[in-house]
């Protein structure tokens, strides 16, 4: 008799932190599904997470958790991903749905995790099939749709949707600045970062300061919106979900616009800041066209776009720029960390040019 193996740590490749034993025994208790964990396989993806795809009995699963070595809030954003997750059921958000969380840290050895439904879909930063590669219409219509998706989020009343209690939208903006200003200065403290930091910083802090919105209207947001967490239908255009929520809140989803802009190729420019294939490929819309999408699409005042995306290249600028610092320590690749350092540059650069 031949036993089948669902140990995660018995199939090559796949990291050893899922007891496919214990999920099969907590999956039992829900009746989802019965019999072994079959054709376990990892998932790559922007973030240390562990997602793994499997089948049991005739369904298709992902399962979700944190990294193998747990940080101090990993449990914590896995649990706000499901409660996110489950809230944007009711909405017309393409997301990943979800199937069940295990919120029991015991089951996984001090991991919570979640099932969801496996997207049907490519990630278009890293490949394009023939149909999108061949056709600049389908990629200019799915640079469309992503800006249909974002201003959809945009869109939700987050009270409704049973999120009142998700972030703290009051003082969202007033926030931005000091908060990345403190956690550029934190790596001061890494041997070998050096001492000038990002050249120009201070002109677009105080310009952001001064020119901050008055009023604006909080809604659910992202928090990392780019082409490497989207998912499209290799049919046709359409997203087929946003992935990757560890960072969504509740604050000013007109900073995903500008999230989205600072890394968008600038106009005449085939590449965009992250190297994605779809912008590559050319035929993407302009700066011009996506605000203006999402102008149709959506009832935010777009008069201060420009801040917005200031304030993206500023925030995601200093975020790389950790990589970086920690990279000049000894504690991260040095390759990985340069490459990193030149896009914060070049984020600062946009950042300057909008000033102008």
């Amino acid at each position: 008799m031949t036993v089948a193996r669902t140990h995660a740590d018995n199939v090559p490749g796949v990291d050893p932190s899922v007891d496919f034993d214990r999920v099969r025994e907590w999956m039992d208790g829900l009746g989802l599904g019965s019999g072994g964990v079959r054709g376990v396989e990892p998932i790559g993806g922007g973030t240390q997470n562990v997602m793994l795809r499997f089948q049991r009995a005739d369904r298709t699963y992902v399962l979700r958790r944190g990294p193998r070595h747990l940080r101090a809030r990993s449990n914590e954003v896995l649990r706000r991903e499901m409660t996110l997750l489950e809230k944007l059921a009711a909405t017309d958000v393409p997301h990943p749905k979800l199937i069940a969380g295990c919120v029991d840290e015991t089951v996984l050895a001090g991991a919570v995790f979640y099932l969801m439904e496996p997207v049907d879909g490519f990630n278009p930063s890293a490949e394009l099939p023939r149909l999108h590669a061949e056709s600049a219409s389908v990629r200019h219509r799915m640079g469309l749709n992503m800006v249909d998706a974002l201003a959809a989020l945009g869109d939700v009343d987050y009270v409704e949707a049973g999120l009142a209690d998700y972030g703290r939208p009051d003082g969202f903006l007033e926030r931005q600045v000091p908060r990345w200003l403190a956690e550029l200065e934190s790596y001061r403290a890494l041997e070998g970062y050096p001492s000038t930091g990002v050249p120009g910083i201070d002109r677009v802090a105080e310009w952001l300061e001064r020119n901050r919105p008055a009023h604006w209207t909080p809604g659910v947001m992202h928090g990392d919106f780019h082409l490497a967490n989207l998912m499209f239908s290799r049919e046709g255009a359409d997203v087929a979900a946003i992935v990757d929520w560890e960072m969504c809140t509740i604050g000013d989803p007109l900073l995903d616009l500008g999230w989205m802009l600072s890394i968008w190729p600038e106009d005449g420019e085939a590449a965009d800041k992250i190297g994605t294939v779809l912008a590559a490929a050319g035929g993407l819309p302009t700066s011009a066209e996506i605000v203006a999408r999402y102008a149709e699409r959506s009832r935010r005042d777009l008069s201060a776009v420009t801040w917005y995306t200031v304030l993206a290249c500023f925030k995601l600028g200093i975020v790389l720029e950790g990589t970086y610092a920690r990279a000049c320590a000894g504690k991260a690749p040095a390759a990985l960390g340069e490459q990193l350092h030149a896009i914060t540059l070049s984020l600062f650069d946009r950042a300057h040019k909008l000033l102008a």
